[in-house]
Order: structure tokens, then sequence, then C-alpha cells
């Protein structure tokens, strides 16, 4: 697995653990939601600002998008 489908599989997980639609998470972290979607799909490759948005909007870490589950 690359590290682009492991952040996806890890922000897909935080976001459902959290309750959170794709649309409410791409609009906390100031993205669109086809954008969340490819990187949830593994198919996009973040910044490092985008997955700073991410953690912030997901209260978590970025080394929390990035580790192995």
């Amino acid at each position: 697995m690359d590290v682009r489908q492991r952040v996806g599989l890890n922000v897909q997980a935080l976001r459902r653990a959290r309750g959170l639609s794709q649309e409410e998470l791409a609009h906390r972290a100031e993205m669109h939601q086809t954008y969340l979607s490819g990187v949830e799909r593994g198919r996009r490759n973040p910044s490092l600002l985008v997955l700073q948005r991410l953690a912030t909007a997901l209260s978590a870490d970025v080394a929390d998008l990035v580790r192995p589950r």
C-alpha cells in the first residue's frame, strides 16, 4: 500500500469515527468534496498544508493521517 492509499484510509476512518460526511469534512477543511473524495480513494497527493487542514478539521495530528494502522 502506498502512502496516498494509507492517508486516504486513515482520513476516511477518522471521518467516519467522528460521524462526519465527506461534505462536512470538506467544508471544515476548506476544500471541495470531490478533492476530499480523491484523497480518501488514494487518487490525490495532498500537500502538507492540505494534510494539516484535514488533521485540524478531524481534531487529529498529521501523524495520525500517515501512520500505518
